[in-house]
């Protein structure tokens, strides 16, 4: 496959960026989207350019590090990480826009690269259990209603890449801290936090710079875990009884 490549390119974070060009050739269609972009940084090192700066980690869509917007979507055309995107999903000759997430709470650092350390600190401020669990518990020692099991599970896949921030048309990370937040407050072991825990969350999400939600419904389509849209329903409902309890 030839491809053309157009790709955000960004000093750091206080240069101005452009869109830089570039054609590939003898592109493999069972490459995934990050093999790609590592043919195009040899080419650029061996030509003395500077190569294009991009996250990655596990390259199993497992940790989030390599969330990119191709061609205007979140990870790409499938509903799926950008490290597990193939060059099949694209046809020989496409041009392909390559660009950082779009948001506010997420700086460019340099090409693309961005800093997501404010879903760490959404995270720092309740998403934990204060619990003492030392060695492994024995597996029934706490029982846990299959439906909140099942509910805990479904919103502990989030993997914190930020695509529902940056599919978002207002920039929100509701989805994300909804995520964080059920999946703890549903279970036993999240109980003495349930209260604080979401009102700290949203709070701490608030002073992020992040966009409010007006459920547009974009966060959940791109979310490549599928968490689902009703996360959010379940968040509100959360604070709204944490509010009326918690006097501040």
């Amino acid at each position: 496959m030839k491809l053309t490549l157009r790709v955000w390119r960004q000093q750091n974070a206080d240069a101005d960026g452009t869109m830089s060009t570039y054609e590939v050739d003898g592109i493999s269609p069972d490459m995934s989207f990050l093999e790609m972009l590592d043919t195009l940084n040899e080419e650029l090192i061996v030509q003395g350019d500077d190569p294009v700066a991009f996250d990655h980690d596990c390259r199993e869509g497992i940790c989030g590090a390599c969330s990119l917007v191709i061609n205007g979507d979140a990870h790409g055309p499938e509903r799926t990480t950008t490290c597990q995107l193939h060059m099949r999903s694209f046809q020989d000759g496409d041009t392909i826009d390559v660009e950082p997430w779009r948001a506010s709470a997420f700086p460019v650092i340099k090409d693309l690269v961005v800093d997501r350390s404010a879903f760490d600190r959404i995270i720092q401020a309740g998403g934990y259990i204060t619990a003492p669990t030392g060695a492994a518990p024995e597996a029934h020692a706490t029982p846990v209603p299959k439906p909140d099991a099942d509910f805990a599970f479904e919103h502990a896949e989030c993997i914190g890449c930020g695509a529902c921030v940056a599919a978002c048309p207002n920039g929100a990370a509701m989805l994300f801290t909804s995520a964080k937040i059920n999946h703890l407050n549903v279970l036993p072991q999240g109980a003495p936090e349930r209260e604080t825990r979401v009102l700290d969350m949203v709070e701490q999400m608030d002073e992020e710079g992040f966009g409010g939600c007006t459920l547009a419904g974009e966060c959940a389509t791109a979310c490549p875990k599928g968490i689902p849209l009703m996360s959010i329903t379940s968040m509100n409902k959360e604070w709204l009884r944490a509010a009326r309890k918690v006097k501040r």
